[in-house]
């Protein structure tokens, strides 16, 4: 598609003289810019922090997209999503989510069980960071019907990506609080001698199933669709070694497949969470 300057200039008209924003009204203005570049179907805005449970921004999605898009998302499956996991380590920019995927995630559980139901053709997202290890991520997706984005438009979408980073880190700071606030009632204590800690859920999944360290290490690459090969390279050790730690993770919880033991770790973290 061609370029929308007069939508543009009407998006960026929407900016002057507002030192600040809602969420719903940069959210907005966000996507009026972004559709005067490209064609896509959805937008939604997370932000991210350690293995929090994300916090949505903003969205586009009607009722019933909302419960798989976010409700859902934010229930579990945010933990195995590569976006999740890129804005974790604190990388930002413009990135095609295939870009990131590990080598067996469109053959992973994660993909099957839950994003098939998303439809989606391809997911894009520009990745801010903000201050207090919080990172922003604003996607735009296409259903499969719609396509992938095409290299034009992909090409942009990444020389958009420095103003993109300019407006989220002006207008959407000051997220450290709704994060606080959202640890202290989902955190969990316990005792460690006499010092007591806070747990997120997302920590006290596995130690709540007795692996060991390696064994979660071992489980949490093998959900977000890594192959032993990939695991082992990870971890820099030997695939026959991810093969054993693998069996004997499945004999500890009485499973035989991946789609048992994600159906144990989503439902431990359910129960977590509450």
């Amino acid at each position: 598609m061609s370029t929308d300057v007069e939508a543009l200039l009407q998006a960026f008209k929407a900016t002057v003289g507002k030192p600040v924003m809602s969420n719903a009204e940069f959210g907005e203005t966000f996507r009026q810019m972004m559709a005067a570049l490209v064609r896509f179907d959805y937008v939604v805005v997370f932000a991210y922090r350690g293995q929090e449970r994300p916090i949505d921004l903003y969205s586009t999605f009607d009722p019933m997209e909302h419960i798989i898009f976010v409700t859902l998302y934010q229930a579990g499956p945010y933990l195995l999503d590569p976006f999740y996991h890129t804005a974790r380590a604190r990388r930002s920019g413009f990135f095609r989510m295939r870009e990131l995927v590990p080598d067996r995630f469109f053959s992973s559980e994660y993909y099957r069980t839950y994003y098939v139901q998303t439809g989606l053709a391809e997911e894009i997202g520009f990745f801010v960071e903000q201050d207090d290890g919080i990172t922003v991520v604003l996607s735009l997706m296409r259903r499969e019907a719609t396509g992938v984005f095409p290299p034009a438009e992909i090409a942009l979408l990444k020389k958009a990506e420095p103003l993109v980073t300019r407006l989220t880190q002006h207008y959407l700071s000051g997220l450290a609080e709704r994060f606080d606030g959202q640890a202290q009632s989902k955190s969990r204590t316990r005792k460690r001698g006499e010092e007591k800690i806070d747990i997120q859920p997302a920590d006290a999944v596995w130690q709540d199933l007795n692996l060991t360290s390696r064994e979660t290490a071992i489980v949490d690459l093998v959900l977000q669709g890594h192959s032993s090969e990939s695991v082992g390279l990870k971890l820099n050790i030997s695939t026959g070694t991810v093969k054993v730690h693998r069996r004997n993770v499945y004999r500890k919880l009485g499973i035989s497949s991946q789609t048992q033991l994600l159906a144990i770790y989503l439902k431990a973290f359910g129960g977590l969470s509450q």
